[in-house]
């Protein structure tokens, strides 16, 4: 009786060694464990940082392709100001071409160009009849034969500008034979005009005044084309093109 008793007493004791041990394990998890559990937070970091980074790149490819492109109206205006700031009337050459710059599609310098060589011969058409205008008024024997010569320069300059201009029909490339003979074309153009004035001032004609004046237009002209035809070469290179 007196066991049964004892033994009832120390049902569901704990051995003290027992509880020392358990805590033990439980305190220490075994290598392998620890060994798992890092490799597992180590996975976990590198894939947090994976996308991160592909979050990154996303949003900087998405801004990129979303960047508003330059509208063509100032990336024309910009092609015309780089082509004209060569010329010795940068602000007139730029007005000029941006009035004829149908659609704003002048970006590319020989298109630019062929703009100013059109000013040209507009303008250079527009007063070559003055000297006949200037004859028909004027009862000075030595003022008409200046004026007659006046007339027959004036129409060789129209047909040197006119050849210039049928060359560069259709053409969006220059090459360096070109560039020769539409400066000399055009410089023959010039001079024309120069020796109808030198002549009227050599008679001392009064229509020389007059003439000065109205010539002034197309003479800022022909300059501004045939500075920007000496200066091609460096123009294109700023545009990463070249004389062929």
């Amino acid at each position: 009786m007196e066991e049964s008793v004892n033994f009832v007493k120390g049902y569901g004791k704990i051995d003290p060694s027992d509880d020392d041990t358990t805590a033990v394990h439980r305190q220490s998890p075994s290598p392998n464990r620890r060994k798992t559990l890092t490799i597992a937070v180590t996975v976990a970091l590198l894939l947090f940082a994976i996308i991160i980074a592909v979050t990154i790149a996303a949003t900087t490819i998405h801004h990129r392709r979303t960047k508003p492109s330059q509208s063509p109206s100032l990336k024309s205006s910009e092609s015309i100001k780089t082509v004209c700031a060569v010329t010795q009337h940068p602000d007139t050459c730029f007005t000029d071409v941006v009035s004829v710059n149908s659609g704003n599609n002048a970006v590319n310098p020989v298109v630019i160009f062929n703009l100013t060589l059109q000013l040209a011969v507009t303008e250079l058409t527009n007063v070559s009849s003055l000297p006949k205008t200037l004859i028909s008024n004027s009862n000075d024997l030595r003022t008409g034969s200046a004026l007659r010569d006046c007339a027959n320069l004036f129409d060789d300059a129209v047909s040197q500008l006119s050849r210039s201009v049928e060359s560069m029909r259709g053409e969006s490339v220059l090459t360096v034979e070109k560039v020769g003979d539409l400066k000399t074309w055009i410089s023959a153009a010039m001079t024309d005009q120069e020796t109808c004035v030198d002549g009227l001032e050599e008679m001392g004609s009064t229509a020389v005044d007059e003439v000065k004046m109205k010539v002034q237009r197309s003479r800022v002209c022909m300059s501004n084309s045939l500075a920007i035809l000496s200066h091609m070469e460096e123009i294109l290179e700023k545009f990463g093109m070249h004389l062929h």
